[in-house]
């Protein structure tokens, strides 16, 4: 399980997904991933 950097939810690794600084982040939904793409430092350490 991972989690979902934008809601902190625990998911499964699945098909929505992004790549950020050559790693790569699984979603709960969409929204999490438009939303992580938008400003995906605001997310990440």
């Amino acid at each position: 399980m991972v989690i979902d950097p934008v809601c902190k939810m625990n998911i499964h690794e699945g098909n929505i997904k992004a790549q950020h600084k050559g790693k790569t982040y699984f979603f709960c939904s969409s929204n999490c991933q438009a939303e992580f793409m938008i400003t995906p430092n605001k997310f990440v350490k």
